[in-house]
C-alpha cells in the first residue's frame, strides 16, 4: 500500500485526525484507540480476576497464574479489538483474515505441525554439537496422568497466548500501521514492538530481542502471503508448544512441563541459554526451515496470493 496523501483543500483537524482516502481515523489514532480500549477492559476485569485468584489460591507465577492471566488478555485484547474495528476502523472483525472456511482448521493444524521440524531441527544441532545432556523423558519420572495433564495444560495454555498476541501482533497492529503506511513498515514496526514486549520476561537482552524480533517479522509472512491469520495463530501456539513442551527448551525465559529432559551447557550466544532458542543464534537455521515450509504451503493454497 501507498502512504496516505494529504489534500490540500483539507482543514487542519481532518489533516490530523481523519484519513484523506476515507472518513475514519488516522491509522495512529486508532491504534491508540485500541489501546485506550484495552486498558479500560483490563480496569473493569482485572478486580474479579484478582478476588478469583485470591478465593481459589492461585499461584500467579504458576501454570494457572499464566492461564488466567492470559484469560484476562483474551477478553480484554479480543473485546478492545472488536470496538476498534467496528467503531474506529469502520470494518468488520473477520476483516483482520479472521474469515472462518474450511481451510481455518487446516491452516491452524499446519502451522502447529511446521513447528515440530523447526524446533527439531534446533534440538538436534545442539545435541549433535554437545551443547544440550539427554537426561531422559518424562514419562522416565512421572506417572502417565501427570505426562497427559501438563501436555494437555500446557497446550491449551499456548492456545490462548497464540490468539492473543497473533490478533494484536500481526492482526491489529501491523494491519492497522498498513493501512497508513505501507508493508515494509507495517512489519518492522509491529515486530519490533512485538520484541519489546518480550523485555520483561526472565533473562531477557538485546539479543532475546533481536530474536523475537525475527521471529515476528516470520510470523507476519503467512498473513502477507495468504491474508488471513490462521497460519500465523498456529505457528505461534506451535512454536511455544514444541519449543518448550516437547522439546524441553524454555520460552522466551519461562519454564514449562517438558517432555524431552535435557540439560543445555553450549555458548549462550548459540543456544540462548536460559531465554531459550529465541536468544541464539540457532533460532536463524529454525525460522529458515519454517519459511520454507510455510512459503510451500501457502504456494499450493487456492487462497496464496504467490506468483
Amino acid at each position: 500500500m501507498n502512504i496516505e496523501t494529504v489534500s490540500p483543500k483539507r482543514k487542519l483537524w481532518q489533516i490530523i485526525f481523519i484519513s484523506p482516502s476515507e472518513p475514519r481515523l488516522r491509522a495512529g489514532w486508532r491504534l491508540g484507540g485500541q489501546l485506550f480500549f484495552m486498558s479500560i477492559l483490563l480496569v473493569l476485569i482485572s478486580p474479579l480476576t484478582a478476588i478469583s485468584i485470591r478465593t481459589l489460591k492461585i499461584d500467579t507465577n504458576g501454570l494457572n497464574g499464566m492461564v488466567i492471566s492470559q484469560l484476562l488478555s483474551l477478553l480484554a485484547m479480543t473485546g478492545s479489538i472488536f470496538l476498534a474495528r467496528t467503531w474506529l476502523d469502520k470494518r468488520s472483525f473477520s476483516g483482520l483474515g479472521m474469515q472462518l472456511s474450511p481451510r481455518a482448521l487446516l491452516d491452524v493444524l499446519a502451522g502447529i505441525a511446521f513447528c515440530v521440524p523447526m524446533m527439531g531441527l534446533i534440538f538436534a544441532i545442539e545435541l549433535g554439537l554437545g551443547w544440550t545432556h539427554f537426561d531422559g523423558m518424562a514419562w522416565n519420572s512421572d506417572p502417565l496422568p501427570v505426562v497427559l495433564g501438563g501436555l494437555a495444560s500446557n497446550l491449551f495454555l499456548f492456545l490462548l497466548v497464540g490468539w492473543n498476541e497473533e490478533l494484536f501482533s500481526r492482526g491489529y497492529q501491523l494491519q492497522t500501521l498498513e493501512s497508513g503506511l505501507n508493508t515494509f513498515w507495517a512489519v518492522l514496526i509491529s515486530a519490533s514492538v512485538f520484541g519489546l514486549l518480550h523485555l520483561g520476561n526472565p533473562g531477557a537482552s538485546w539479543t532475546s530481542t533481536l530474536g523475537i524480533l525475527l521471529a515476528g517479522i516470520f510470523l507476519a509472512l503467512p498473513y502477507i502471503w495468504t491474508r488471513q491469520l490462521w497460519i500465523s495463530i498456529g505457528l505461534h501456539i506451535g512454536w511455544n508448544f514444541c519449543e518448550g513442551t516437547i522439546f524441553g527448551f524454555p520460552v522466551s525465559g519461562l519454564d514449562t512441563f517438558r517432555l524431552v529432559r535435557h540439560t543445555v551447557n553450549g555458548p549462550v550466544i548459540w543456544t540462548g541459554g536460559g531465554f531459550g532458542p529465541e536468544a541464539g543464534l540457532l533460532v536463524i537455521p529454525g525460522l529458515m526451515l519454517g519459511t520454507l515450509l510455510v512459503y510451500m504451503y501457502a504456494r499450493s493454497s487456492f487462497r496464496s496470493k504467490i506468483q
